[in-house]
């Protein structure tokens, strides 16, 4: 009888300290626009998440997945700060006023905003320097087109994605100032058919080389099933055109979700604006697909060096607006409230942005 008692009284004690340890577990919630098999936005985002669990041990991590952007924003925003999730990140763009607004009334919670402006004490923002990647893998773009025509499928016309289209032409012109860059829009983020209808009616007017901004792969696996080249974006998108894929230009959230947790952690977080540039890695590159020249990857390498240390910027001046009138002056280094802001296409795009 009493060897039973040691017995049940050793179940509930272990029973009480797995109780334990699962409540001091640090929970981090994870808002996504998309769903986490997109293989682009949400895809990355989630490989940061999964990058956090495996490097911090006593974090668990909540995500929901497909969250229109909105009340139903709100309310999922809510219910992680309700359930004792210590930081939070709303990763689009979209739910900037709605993190704003829930973060007022949970003030002892940490939120990341990602690619947003506006802040308060608990709430940061993060997002990396895209527009430099995209720029490189322009310089691919415009050193494999054979017709001097780039087709780019398009997402939503914001700032964000904007200023990331004119990285990339800047680039492509840069090699071969022929080029010409239609871009056609979609309106959404995460929409595969009208992604693929988008790069379709870019083909049929004759690019051979398909850029995008969707959140799906459809555009490069649509170029290659018409035997034109594709460059990814979010992630590496080879796996989708295994001999048509040129580069992605892709992220890695994952050092800076550890960054950011660990300093809550601590107690040494502060709320800011982050915007690593390329030398930092949250930007970057996929591997090259067997069509990209060595002499191409060695010059994309030489740019992205001088990028890193400093030597220029994509949008150092001078550069026309497709127009051609001059937007930045020779010599000239915008802001990053102006790039923040930009609403304007540079010269060789064909195509408007949508006011």
């Amino acid at each position: 009888m009493r060897k039973w008692l040691v017995i049940l009284v050793a179940g509930i004690l272990i029973g009480f300290l797995a109780g334990a340890k699962a409540e001091e577990a640090f929970k981090v919630g994870f808002v996504y626009v998309g769903p986490v098999g997109d293989y682009g936005w949400t895809f990355a985002h989630d490989q940061g998440r999964r990058y956090l669990e495996q490097h911090l041990p006593g974090v668990k991590t909540t995500y929901v997945e497909s969250v229109s952007e909105g009340a139903d924003a709100e309310r999922v925003i809510t219910n992680l700060a309700r359930t004792g999730h210590k930081v939070i990140f709303t990763t689009s763009y979209g739910y900037m006023d709605t993190t704003i607004q829930v973060a007022q009334r949970f003030p002892q919670t940490v939120f990341l905003h990602c690619s947003g402006y506006k802040r308060r004490p608990n709430v940061g923002t993060y997002f990396g320097r895209m527009y430099q990647a995209s720029y490189l893998t322009g310089l691919v773009a415009g050193k494999m087109t054979q017709k001097n025509l780039i087709g780019y499928v398009a997402p939503i016309p914001i700032p964000e994605v904007i200023r990331i289209i004119n990285a990339f032409v800047l680039g492509a012109r840069e090699v071969n100032p022929a080029v010409k860059v239609h871009v056609v829009w979609t309106n959404a983020w995460y929409d595969p058919a009208t992604e693929t209808e988008a790069a379709n009616s870019l083909l049929d007017i004759g690019a051979d080389v398909i850029a995008t901004q969707s959140d799906s792969p459809a555009p490069v696996q649509t170029a290659a099933k018409r035997g034109a080249y594709g460059i990814g974006y979010n992630s590496d998108a080879s796996k989708f055109a295994p001999q048509k894929h040129l580069v992605s230009a892709v992220w890695n959230w994952g050092p800076y979700y550890v960054q950011v947790v660990k300093q809550v952690q601590a107690g040494t977080w502060r709320s800011e604006d982050v915007w690593w540039p390329i030398g930092k890695g949250m930007v970057g590159l996929s591997p090259y697909g067997p069509a990209v020249p060595e002499e191409v990857k060695a010059y994309v390498a030489r740019r992205k060096q001088a990028l890193i240390e400093g030597k220029f910027d994509v949008f150092w001046g001078p550069i026309r607006d497709q127009g051609g009138t001059m937007r930045i002056a020779k010599g000239y280094k915008p802001s990053d409230t102006e790039l923040l802001s930009m609403n304007w296409f540079v010269e060789g795009i064909v195509g408007t942005v949508p006011r």
